[in-house]
């Protein structure tokens, strides 16, 4: 342990950021009276979390290449998927965790994960052909087979991520206008035949509060219009640590979770929001600059695919936090409650910084 310790080689520019992001998180949640139930559960799991940071960063995920390996993991999170539109546990309407005893496990971040692999693998041998309409269909495929299993429980905010995910990266591999419109065709013509011949009234009824949140204030849009009064009403300064009223009074619930920006924002006000979006700014030009100096076409798409994921949750998050977009559920990455995307998130980190300390030689296609 001695000399793992002292051979341990992190990307100090990726975990010094996350890690402030998750210190924001836990002290938000703190009541600062009493014992607190999520403040415990949660600094446990930013402690396994960055053990899991560290380990993966040690390790050499260039293996992650082979193509027979990327397979099996696109099929175990099909399965996984699959497997909880029949034994998931409900939590809010969505069928999207497996409970193990006392923990519970959510599938569609290893989903998210595992996208962006497959992707960045087959994006990384077709970059030059990537205006072949066939390879946007290929991998619409994939991205398209996760998209549904997600949809179904229904999880609409992490559906559109994947979708999110999968045109990010085919923008950066290089898609021309003219294929980029027929996509947009497709998706509208799906959808409106979806809507039509598919969607039951209590599906199209999620769908409608999706889109329109605020137009029921006293039921469906309840917490997105006490998410903006308490944005508000953190207004330069904040309100101090602990005093967020529309928080700790409960007006603003799963604040720990799908509204922990705006929880964040009433007791720190603007100036702290700003220096939280600061520090995920920072996370993601790191990011995207290890990316742009990888030793392979996989380990800089792969970094793009995680800076994607990391602007669609921080940018939605805070936009339905304040009221400019719908509410989807999704957590602000490595300061909302939870211990799947706090697990998936560091260790996606780790293997970003493994990939930094390998990026070595002339730069080449992956094989």
């Amino acid at each position: 342990m001695k000399q793992f310790i002292e051979k341990a080689t992190i990307d100090w520019y990726l975990f010094v950021p996350a890690f402030l992001i998750s210190l924001a998180g836990l002290v938000t949640m703190d009541s600062f009276a009493g014992e607190n139930y999520f403040f415990f559960r949660q600094s446990i799991w930013i402690l396994v979390s960055v053990i899991i940071f560290i380990v993966a960063a040690q390790a050499d995920w260039r293996f992650l290449r082979r193509t027979r390996i990327l397979v099996f993991l696109f099929l175990i999170t099909t399965a996984l998927l699959a497997a909880l539109l029949l034994f998931g546990e409900a939590t809010r309407g969505v069928q999207g965790w497996f409970r193990l005893g006392p923990l519970t496990f959510q599938p569609t971040d290893l989903a998210k994960l595992v996208l962006i692999m497959i992707l960045a693998k087959y994006f990384s041998r077709r970059h030059i052909e990537i205006r072949n309409i066939r390879h946007i269909l290929i991998s619409g495929g994939y991205a398209f087979i996760l998209f549904i299993l997600v949809f179904l429980q229904p999880d609409f905010g992490s559906a559109t991520v994947i979708f999110g995910i999968w045109l990010g990266m085919v923008l950066v591999s290089g898609i021309s206008k003219k294929h980029l419109a027929y996509v947009a065709i497709i998706g509208l013509s799906a959808s409106a035949m979806l809507w039509m011949f598919v969607f039951v009234p209590y599906q199209k009824a999620r769908i409608i509060n999706f889109i329109h949140p605020m137009a029921d204030i006293r039921g469906t849009g309840y917490n997105a219009y006490q998410s903006t009064v308490a944005v508000g009403s953190g207004q330069i300064l904040g309100k101090g640590v602990g005093q967020g009223s529309q928080s700790k009074l409960s007006y603003l619930p799963e604040y720990e979770t799908d509204f922990i920006f705006a929880a964040f924002a009433e007791e720190w006000g603007f100036v702290g929001a700003t220096i939280l979006l600061f520090l995920s700014t920072v996370l993601l030009l790191r990011i995207i600059n290890n990316a742009s100096v990888s030793a392979t076409n996989f380990e800089t798409l792969f970094g793009l695919g995680a800076a994607i994921l990391f602007i669609l949750h921080i940018g939605i998050h805070a936009g339905m936090n304040m009221g400019v977009m719908p509410v989807t559920g999704l957590v602000f990455p490595f300061m909302s409650y939870g211990g799947s995307h706090l697990v998936t998130e560091w260790f996606l980190l780790g293997i970003l910084s493994s990939f930094k300390r390998h990026s070595q030689g002339p730069r080449h296609l992956a094989v």
